[in-house]
């Protein structure tokens, strides 16, 4: 790799998930090119994150209520696995009791 390649891969930037939201939001009403101009982003890059939203379909706002969602069911799971590992020994329990 030479020296030039290194320097290009070290500055690379990752931008936010918010960043990404204002960008694309910015585009619908100005345009992806007048966008990237002003902000000094590549079209090809705005591009990408529109395609990724459009598939992925998720918002900000629905990616956190996914995560809060899922620990919800975490959090329940943990809880019905207990749960069933306390039933089991008291099954267990009441099962050799009336040997």
């Amino acid at each position: 790799m030479s020296e030039k390649n290194k320097v290009k891969a070290k500055t690379r930037k990752k931008y936010s998930p918010q960043f990404k939201e204002q960008v694309l939001e910015r585009v619908a009403k100005d345009g992806v090119s007048q966008v990237a101009k002003d902000l000094g982003l590549a079209e090809a890059m705005i591009y990408s994150w529109r395609a990724k939203r459009k598939q992925g379909g998720d918002t900000l706002e629905n990616q956190k209520l996914q995560q809060a969602e899922m620990a919800r069911l975490k959090r329940e799971n943990s809880r019905l696995q207990e749960e069933n590992s306390f039933l089991k020994k008291a099954a267990a329990y009441f099962a050799k009791d009336t040997k």
